[in-house]
């Protein structure tokens, strides 16, 4: 959870913003964070390893961003206009996991850096893994349980990962062959043969997941267990 201190300088940094959006419907900002998400999963998943491959990583990253902004505004829209309430909390957590899935599962698509498709798939059913563990406190009445690695930390990592990638094609720079690293790291990185920026977001989305599910069982069992 190392960025989420930041979210009360976030929350002050938007107060202007929010002020102008006035009396905006925020769930259009949560529905418009999801069109501008898609368009930014083909995007990556259809990049290639070329220059207008990189060109695409790069609005691939620029979109992600400006989504995630969309969604954070929403949040702070409704509780300026006193709306704020369990079914905006339930849409703006629904879109989130599709987002986290669908960045995953586009990721794994992208055949210019990765060799095995499941692997995108693989690591976004983890990453739902540690999100589960956090809301299934709540359904046992000890309230949400965070630990471990929190969305943001995720999307920070992967848009360093997606950077390098972008890097990596505008310079026609192979990644690391798994096999001149250990003959198991193939594994590590979920059966891909090559340690490249977009493989390296995957894998950390996947083991992130685990972590974050492994530290969150344990708090969730220490609250109900004392």
């Amino acid at each position: 959870m190392m960025f989420e201190k930041f979210r009360e300088t976030w929350t002050k940094a938007t107060e202007p913003v929010v002020l102008k959006l006035g009396n905006l419907d925020p769930s259009v900002l949560t529905w418009t964070s999801l069109i501008i998400a898609i368009i930014a999963f083909v995007l990556l998943a259809e990049a290639g390893f070329d220059e207008t491959g990189g060109m695409m990583i790069i609005g691939g990253i620029v979109l992600i961003i400006i989504a995630g902004i969309f969604d954070a505004l929403d949040g702070a829209l409704a509780r300026h206009q006193g709306t704020d309430g369990p079914y905006g909390d339930f849409l703006d957590h629904t879109i989130d996991r599709v987002v986290d899935v669908g960045l995953l599962v586009a990721l794994g698509m992208n055949v210019a850096f990765v060799d095995d498709m499941g692997s995108g798939s693989l690591a976004a059913l983890l990453t739902l893994m540690g999100s589960y563990m956090g809301t299934q406190a709540q359904s046992v009445g000890l309230g949400r349980i965070y630990g471990g690695f929190s969305r943001a930390d995720r999307l920070v990592i992967t848009m360093i990962g997606l950077l390098a990638a972008a890097i990596q094609a505008f310079t026609d720079t192979a990644g690391i062959a798994s096999d001149s690293i250990h003959e198991y790291f193939n594994w590590i990185i979920l059966g891909n043969s090559e340690l490249n920026g977009i493989t390296f977001a995957i894998a950390f989305s996947a083991w992130g997941g685990i972590y974050t599910f492994i530290i969150r069982f344990l708090k969730t069992r220490k609250g109900l267990l004392g």
